[in-house]
């Protein structure tokens, strides 16, 4: 079997060890921001949002890569955090997602995915509210329903929804991704000029990435109701972390924010 043409941008914003796999390219995002480039492709080449990594996140360096990427596939994951499709040993590193394994699974599915996480006692929309701030997917609602109004029934069900893709980590063909950041894009950036919370702390400010998380959830919702794609054609696989995962810490600052309504103040 022939391996296919695919790129996975790997988001970072300082030196870490990377895939040595060529399907991985290393994107030092917020590059225009100033810093070391770590010798890593920079988002602010070509066409580029690079400037906005601080609220984006890691979607200044989706939106290079739809860009200025001539390649079939694209996929975005992060410097710590990776698909794995089969584990092959204790070091996270050598389970990471192979170009060959890739190449396989998409000779059978048209999206790889990760594995959806799950908040049971929680809506996406009631823990969004409960660690950040609600009118961020109050306003993003009213966008939708002025821009992409067909979207609306989409948006609601997943706000209603107890689990979701998250982590903006995918996999897609090159037509799917323009298709699905043109209508991204055009919804944070409207999103951007009409919410003004300028006061939020540099943890807060980067709602637009994670405002996104939820909208590739809708996005795809849209698609499975449209049947522009079919369900069974997407393929989730495990989401492996390179660095340990406080889990005494992460679960008791979600019922803290379930609770006492404490927002979160840094990722976990």
């Amino acid at each position: 079997m022939k391996e296919k043409n695919i790129k996975l941008i790997v988001a970072t914003h300082k030196k870490y060890q990377m895939p040595d796999d060529p399907m991985y390219l290393p994107v030092r995002v917020g590059a225009a921001l100033g810093g070391d480039s770590f010798g890593y492709q920079c988002d602010d080449e070509g066409e580029n949002i690079s400037a906005l990594n601080k609220s984006f996140c890691e979607l200044t360096g989706l939106y290079w890569g739809w860009k200025n990427l001539d390649t079939d596939y694209i996929g975005l994951v992060h410097y710590r955090r990776h698909f794995c499709y089969k584990k092959k040993g204790k070091d996270p590193f050598t389970n990471i997602l192979t170009s060959a394994e890739a190449s396989r699974l998409l000779e059978h599915f048209l999206i790889i995915v990760p594995k959806k996480r799950k908040y049971y006692i929680e809506t996406l929309y009631s823990h969004y509210c409960h660690t950040h701030y609600a009118q961020q997917l109050d306003q993003t609602r009213v966008i939708i329903q002025n821009m992409a109004p067909e979207y609306l029934p989409s948006f609601d069900k997943v706000m209603n929804r107890t689990y979701g893709y998250m982590f903006n980590m995918m996999v897609m063909p090159r037509d799917l991704i323009d298709k699905y950041c043109t209508w991204l894009f055009d919804i944070l950036f409207e999103l951007k000029d009409t919410l003004l919370m300028s006061d939020l702390d540099d943890f807060q400010a980067r709602y637009y990435g994670r405002v996104s998380e939820l909208l590739f959830n809708v996005w795809l919702d849209y698609q499975f109701k449209s049947g522009a794609i079919n369900k069974s054609n997407v393929k989730e696989i495990s989401c492996i972390n390179m660095e340990p995962v406080n889990w005494l810490e992460k679960s008791t600052s979600f019922l803290k924010a379930k609770f006492f309504h404490q927002r979160y103040t840094k990722s976990f």
